[in-house]
Protein backbone atom coordinates (compact mmCIF):
# COMPACT_ATOMS: atom_id res chain seq x y z
CA UNK A 1 0.00 0.00 0.00
CA UNK A 2 2.78 2.38 0.99
CA UNK A 3 4.14 1.36 -2.16
CA UNK A 4 1.47 2.48 -4.34
CA UNK A 5 1.20 5.85 -2.68
CA UNK A 6 4.54 6.68 -3.87
CA UNK A 7 3.80 5.74 -6.96
CA UNK A 8 0.85 7.97 -7.24
CA UNK A 9 2.83 10.91 -5.30
CA UNK A 10 5.72 10.39 -7.81
CA UNK A 11 3.06 10.30 -10.86
CA UNK A 12 1.72 13.79 -9.58
CA UNK A 13 5.09 15.49 -9.47
CA UNK A 14 5.97 14.40 -12.77
CA UNK A 15 2.71 16.08 -14.21
CA UNK A 16 3.29 19.07 -12.16
CA UNK A 17 6.79 19.60 -13.55
CA UNK A 18 4.94 19.47 -17.47
CA UNK A 19 2.66 22.15 -16.46
CA UNK A 20 5.40 24.26 -15.16
CA UNK A 21 7.68 23.94 -18.02
CA UNK A 22 4.81 24.19 -20.09
CA UNK A 23 3.80 27.36 -18.54
CA UNK A 24 7.51 28.63 -18.60
CA UNK A 25 7.22 27.87 -22.42
CA UNK A 26 4.16 30.09 -22.73
CA UNK A 27 5.67 32.89 -20.84
CA UNK A 28 8.17 33.56 -23.46
CA UNK A 29 8.80 37.13 -24.64
CA UNK A 30 7.17 36.87 -28.25
CA UNK A 31 7.03 40.46 -30.95
CA UNK A 32 3.88 41.52 -31.93
CA UNK A 33 3.65 44.17 -34.11
CA UNK A 34 5.40 47.47 -34.93
CA UNK A 35 4.15 50.49 -36.82
CA UNK A 36 6.05 51.50 -39.68
CA UNK A 37 7.94 54.99 -38.82
CA UNK A 38 6.56 58.11 -40.86
CA UNK A 39 9.29 60.75 -41.69
CA UNK A 40 8.53 64.03 -42.67
CA UNK A 41 11.31 66.69 -43.89
CA UNK A 42 10.65 70.33 -42.90
CA UNK A 43 11.92 71.53 -47.02
CA UNK A 44 11.28 70.16 -50.72
CA UNK A 45 14.33 72.74 -51.62
CA UNK A 46 16.77 73.06 -49.53
CA UNK A 47 18.64 76.23 -49.46
CA UNK A 48 22.72 76.23 -48.95
CA UNK A 49 24.99 79.28 -49.33
CA UNK A 50 28.47 80.53 -48.27
CA UNK A 51 27.96 82.79 -45.40
CA UNK A 52 24.55 81.10 -43.82
CA UNK A 53 26.65 78.35 -42.56
CA UNK A 54 24.94 78.54 -39.16
CA UNK A 55 21.37 79.04 -40.58
CA UNK A 56 19.43 75.64 -40.39
CA UNK A 57 18.91 73.87 -43.41
CA UNK A 58 16.73 70.85 -43.10
CA UNK A 59 15.06 69.28 -40.37
CA UNK A 60 14.01 65.57 -40.25
CA UNK A 61 11.62 64.14 -38.12
CA UNK A 62 9.75 60.64 -37.77
CA UNK A 63 7.08 59.03 -35.75
CA UNK A 64 7.93 55.85 -33.20
CA UNK A 65 7.03 52.51 -34.67
CA UNK A 66 6.06 51.44 -30.94
CA UNK A 67 7.52 47.83 -30.95
CA UNK A 68 5.02 45.77 -29.14
CA UNK A 69 5.74 42.35 -27.27
CA UNK A 70 2.95 40.06 -25.97
CA UNK A 71 4.48 41.51 -22.26
CA UNK A 72 3.70 45.19 -23.81
CA UNK A 73 5.35 48.15 -25.67
CA UNK A 74 8.88 48.12 -25.61
CA UNK A 75 10.95 50.33 -23.16
CA UNK A 76 13.94 49.93 -24.89
CA UNK A 77 15.42 52.90 -27.02
CA UNK A 78 15.00 52.63 -30.79
CA UNK A 79 17.92 53.58 -33.16
CA UNK A 80 17.29 55.29 -35.88
CA UNK A 81 19.74 55.19 -39.12
CA UNK A 82 19.00 58.27 -40.92
CA UNK A 83 19.81 57.90 -44.66
CA UNK A 84 20.48 59.53 -47.71
CA UNK A 85 21.61 58.98 -51.32
CA UNK A 86 21.08 60.70 -54.95
CA UNK A 87 17.17 59.50 -56.06
CA UNK A 88 17.18 56.32 -57.72
CA UNK A 89 20.27 55.09 -56.11
CA UNK A 90 18.07 52.52 -53.84
CA UNK A 91 20.46 53.95 -51.15
CA UNK A 92 23.63 52.41 -51.66
CA UNK A 93 26.62 53.15 -53.88
CA UNK A 94 29.47 55.67 -53.30
CA UNK A 95 26.89 58.38 -52.72
CA UNK A 96 25.44 56.72 -50.37
CA UNK A 97 24.70 58.48 -46.53
CA UNK A 98 23.87 57.33 -43.75
CA UNK A 99 23.75 58.73 -39.73
CA UNK A 100 23.00 56.75 -36.47
CA UNK A 101 20.52 58.62 -34.14
CA UNK A 102 19.48 57.03 -30.80
CA UNK A 103 15.90 57.95 -29.36
CA UNK A 104 15.31 61.16 -30.60
CA UNK A 105 12.55 61.45 -33.61
CA UNK A 106 13.89 64.42 -34.93
CA UNK A 107 17.27 65.82 -36.27
CA UNK A 108 17.85 69.77 -37.55
CA UNK A 109 21.17 69.78 -40.20
CA UNK A 110 22.50 73.27 -40.35
CA UNK A 111 23.59 74.89 -43.80
CA UNK A 112 27.14 73.94 -42.76
CA UNK A 113 26.85 70.55 -41.70
CA UNK A 114 24.31 69.56 -44.19
CA UNK A 115 26.87 71.10 -47.03
CA UNK A 116 29.73 69.47 -46.07
CA UNK A 117 27.50 65.94 -45.67
CA UNK A 118 26.46 66.64 -49.36
CA UNK A 119 30.42 67.66 -50.75
CA UNK A 120 32.81 65.55 -48.70
CA UNK A 121 30.71 62.44 -47.65
CA UNK A 122 28.59 61.97 -50.23
CA UNK A 123 31.10 63.56 -52.70
CA UNK A 124 28.72 65.41 -54.79
CA UNK A 125 29.61 67.82 -57.63
CA UNK A 126 29.41 71.51 -56.04
CA UNK A 127 27.35 74.18 -57.72
CA UNK A 128 25.00 71.78 -59.34
CA UNK A 129 21.37 70.71 -57.89
CA UNK A 130 21.25 67.08 -56.98
CA UNK A 131 18.04 65.65 -56.62
CA UNK A 132 17.99 63.19 -53.40
CA UNK A 133 16.05 61.31 -50.81
CA UNK A 134 16.08 60.39 -47.30
CA UNK A 135 14.27 57.74 -45.17
CA UNK A 136 14.60 56.15 -42.01
CA UNK A 137 15.65 52.52 -40.59
CA UNK A 138 13.99 52.22 -36.93
CA UNK A 139 15.73 49.02 -35.05
CA UNK A 140 16.09 47.55 -31.58
CA UNK A 141 19.46 46.45 -30.15
CA UNK A 142 21.78 45.00 -32.34
CA UNK A 143 19.91 46.07 -35.76
CA UNK A 144 17.00 43.63 -34.42
CA UNK A 145 13.54 44.06 -36.04
CA UNK A 146 14.13 46.50 -38.24
CA UNK A 147 11.35 48.69 -39.95
CA UNK A 148 11.56 51.26 -42.84
CA UNK A 149 9.82 54.38 -43.60
CA UNK A 150 8.23 55.74 -46.29
CA UNK A 151 10.72 57.85 -48.25
CA UNK A 152 10.57 61.51 -48.81
CA UNK A 153 12.58 63.61 -51.66
CA UNK A 154 13.62 66.93 -51.69
CA UNK A 155 17.00 68.99 -53.65
CA UNK A 156 19.96 71.21 -52.74
CA UNK A 157 22.94 72.49 -54.50
CA UNK A 158 25.89 72.07 -52.24
CA UNK A 159 28.62 74.90 -52.79
CA UNK A 160 32.11 74.21 -51.89
CA UNK A 161 32.71 73.07 -48.39
CA UNK A 162 35.86 73.76 -46.25
CA UNK A 163 38.34 70.80 -46.11
CA UNK A 164 37.94 68.54 -43.82
CA UNK A 165 41.59 67.58 -42.48
CA UNK A 166 43.17 71.39 -42.61
CA UNK A 167 45.32 72.34 -45.36
CA UNK A 168 49.37 72.77 -44.84
CA UNK A 169 50.04 76.42 -44.47
CA UNK A 170 52.88 75.62 -46.50
CA UNK A 171 51.46 74.52 -49.33
CA UNK A 172 53.79 71.40 -49.47
CA UNK A 173 53.84 68.03 -48.42
CA UNK A 174 56.89 65.21 -47.86
CA UNK A 175 56.26 61.43 -47.64
CA UNK A 176 58.72 60.27 -44.76
CA UNK A 177 58.84 56.69 -43.10
CA UNK A 178 60.57 53.09 -42.58
CA UNK A 179 58.45 52.36 -46.22
CA UNK A 180 60.67 54.88 -48.26
CA UNK A 181 63.76 55.10 -50.17
CA UNK A 182 64.69 57.99 -47.41
CA UNK A 183 63.64 56.20 -44.60
CA UNK A 184 62.77 58.23 -41.19
CA UNK A 185 66.07 60.75 -41.19
CA UNK A 186 64.52 64.28 -41.54
CA UNK A 187 65.07 66.11 -43.77
CA UNK A 188 63.92 63.62 -46.85
CA UNK A 189 65.07 63.66 -50.26
CA UNK A 190 63.81 66.09 -52.59
CA UNK A 191 62.15 63.43 -54.35
CA UNK A 192 60.24 62.54 -51.73
CA UNK A 193 58.15 65.72 -52.50
CA UNK A 194 53.60 65.77 -53.38
CA UNK A 195 52.37 67.11 -55.88
CA UNK A 196 49.16 68.97 -55.89
CA UNK A 197 46.62 67.74 -58.34
CA UNK A 198 45.21 70.18 -60.39
CA UNK A 199 41.46 71.64 -60.79
CA UNK A 200 40.91 70.44 -56.66
CA UNK A 201 41.69 73.63 -54.93
CA UNK A 202 45.06 72.59 -53.95
CA UNK A 203 43.03 70.29 -51.56
CA UNK A 204 44.62 66.64 -53.42
CA UNK A 205 48.42 65.96 -53.33
CA UNK A 206 49.91 62.67 -55.34
CA UNK A 207 53.37 60.46 -54.87
CA UNK A 208 54.53 57.85 -56.89
CA UNK A 209 56.76 56.18 -54.72
CA UNK A 210 58.49 52.65 -54.16
CA UNK A 211 57.35 51.37 -50.97
CA UNK A 212 58.92 48.69 -48.59
CA UNK A 213 55.99 46.43 -47.46
CA UNK A 214 54.45 46.50 -43.97
CA UNK A 215 56.76 49.55 -42.76
CA UNK A 216 55.10 52.75 -42.24
CA UNK A 217 54.59 56.49 -43.54
CA UNK A 218 54.07 59.98 -42.37
CA UNK A 219 53.22 63.17 -44.42
CA UNK A 220 55.37 66.50 -43.25
CA UNK A 221 53.98 69.90 -44.41
CA UNK A 222 57.73 71.45 -43.72
CA UNK A 223 60.71 69.05 -45.06
CA UNK A 224 63.43 68.80 -41.88
CA UNK A 225 61.20 69.60 -39.37
CA UNK A 226 59.01 67.32 -37.35
CA UNK A 227 56.47 70.40 -36.24
CA UNK A 228 53.65 69.34 -38.05
CA UNK A 229 52.83 65.89 -39.68
CA UNK A 230 49.71 64.21 -41.00
CA UNK A 231 49.09 60.41 -40.43
CA UNK A 232 46.18 58.40 -40.09
CA UNK A 233 42.93 59.14 -37.57
CA UNK A 234 43.99 56.05 -35.11
CA UNK A 235 46.78 54.23 -33.09
CA UNK A 236 50.30 53.76 -35.08
CA UNK A 237 49.75 51.52 -37.88
CA UNK A 238 46.37 50.57 -37.26
CA UNK A 239 45.12 51.65 -40.70
CA UNK A 240 43.35 49.41 -43.39
CA UNK A 241 46.70 49.44 -45.74
CA UNK A 242 45.37 50.48 -49.13
CA UNK A 243 43.85 53.72 -47.67
CA UNK A 244 41.82 55.10 -44.24
CA UNK A 245 41.17 58.47 -42.71
CA UNK A 246 43.74 61.52 -42.23
CA UNK A 247 44.19 63.30 -39.35
CA UNK A 248 46.79 66.27 -38.27
CA UNK A 249 49.46 64.95 -36.16
CA UNK A 250 47.87 61.60 -36.78
CA UNK A 251 49.53 57.94 -35.87
CA UNK A 252 51.94 56.42 -38.52
CA UNK A 253 50.46 54.95 -41.24
CA UNK A 254 51.22 50.99 -41.90
CA UNK A 255 51.38 51.05 -45.96
CA UNK A 256 50.38 47.14 -47.89
CA UNK A 257 52.38 44.43 -46.92
CA UNK A 258 53.96 43.78 -50.35
CA UNK A 259 57.09 46.14 -51.58
CA UNK A 260 56.16 47.73 -54.84
CA UNK A 261 55.79 50.89 -56.50
CA UNK A 262 52.35 52.49 -55.01
CA UNK A 263 50.45 55.80 -55.51
CA UNK A 264 49.89 57.98 -52.59
CA UNK A 265 47.14 60.11 -52.62
CA UNK A 266 46.31 62.37 -49.80
CA UNK A 267 42.70 63.66 -50.09
CA UNK A 268 42.19 67.34 -47.08
CA UNK A 269 38.51 67.81 -49.00
CA UNK A 270 37.31 64.69 -48.04
CA UNK A 271 39.59 63.61 -45.28
CA UNK A 272 41.35 60.46 -46.39
CA UNK A 273 44.97 58.70 -47.82
CA UNK A 274 44.85 55.93 -50.43
CA UNK A 275 47.68 53.83 -51.19
CA UNK A 276 47.31 51.78 -54.61
CA UNK A 277 49.64 50.02 -56.00
CA UNK A 278 50.72 51.01 -60.09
Amino acid sequence: MKHKSLSILSLLGLMLLVLTVCDKKENKVMFGTAKVPQLRASTTTVALAPGKEADNAITFNWTNPDYFFNTGISSHNVNYSLQMAPQGANFTGPNAFSTTITSDLARTFTVGVFNAILGNDMKLPTGMQARLEARIVASLATNALPQMSNVVRFTATPFAPPPKVELPSSGRLFLIGGATVGGWPNPVPANQEFTIVPNTNNTRYEIVHRLTGGESILMLPVNGSWGDKYGWAGSNNQNNQTGDALRRGGGDIKVPNETATYRITVNFQDGTFSIVKQ
